[in-house]
């Protein structure tokens, strides 16, 4: 059986995982759920929260609970903290999974890969140095597709969600290469697969980190939100990513 490290998106928490890890671990795997410092129902936690702070917190839970041979999944903008993590401590680590998002590259930060337009309507929509979650309209437009979501999945999720820390965004990511050579995979939800490759094959900054013998590309067919469109298919894509 293998132990799992489910790392949520920008706005959420360890809750956003509840649908895929009730089978997971119904099936015998260890699944430990992640709120990251500041979000969720560590929103009221001291402190200013920046990717630092949430892949030491990262680091913390895989020594505090001994993990070992984690299959470490990021969701979207977790990708930060899990390459960070998996950088770190690559000798806990046994595959890297992309669910929806990918790798970045040293130096680089999630506001970076943001459309200009999205990066000025994030910093006009900051309150006391976090962004709440935009409209679901606006995040489709900028490629956060909500298909497979209904009105009162959007409601349940908006209910939810946490503003996001501006350093987990802004920071910039540094690495020192030691966790390239982990065995990775991307879980492709809004891009056709075949998309993804010719993307990769054509140098695409944003996926021509995809490219190498150690990469494994999966697709599951929906919106950018899989846990809560399709959450059984998460799982069982996760479970058959760690049996590799």
């Amino acid at each position: 059986m293998s132990t799992f490290v489910l790392v949520p998106g920008f706005w959420l928490g360890a809750w956003a995982w509840d649908e895929v890890a009730a089978p997971l671990r119904a099936a015998g795997h260890r699944v430990h759920a992640v709120s990251l410092p500041g979000l969720a129902e560590r929103a009221g936690e001291e402190g200013e929260f920046g990717l630092e702070e949430h892949i030491a917190d990262l680091a913390e839970l895989l020594v505090r609970e001994d993990l070992w041979e984690v299959v470490l999944v990021a969701h979207s903008g977790a990708c930060a903290p899990v390459g960070g993590l998996a950088d770190r401590m690559p000798e806990r680590i046994r595959r890297v999974v992309y669910l929806d998002s990918g790798p970045m590259a040293d130096g680089s930060s999630v506001y970076e890969l943001w459309q200009p337009d999205f990066r000025r309507t994030a910093d006009g929509s900051m309150v006391d140095g976090r962004l709440p979650l935009p409209s679901w309209e606006y995040l489709a437009e900028h490629g956060s597709s909500v298909a497979g979501l209904d009105g009162a999945a959007l409601a349940r999720v908006r209910s939810l969600a946490t503003p996001e820390p501006a350093g987990a965004f802004r920071d910039r990511l540094r690495l020192t290469g030691a966790g390239a050579k982990l065995p990775q995979a991307l879980v492709s939800c809004s891009f056709p697969l075949d998309q993804v490759r010719e993307l990769i094959a054509s140098g695409h900054p944003f996926f021509a980190g995809l490219a190498g013998p150690n990469w494994e590309l999966r697709e599951l067919p929906t919106g950018h939100w899989p846990m809560f469109s399709r959450p059984a298919d998460t799982a069982t894509v996760l479970a058959e990513l760690a049996e590799l």
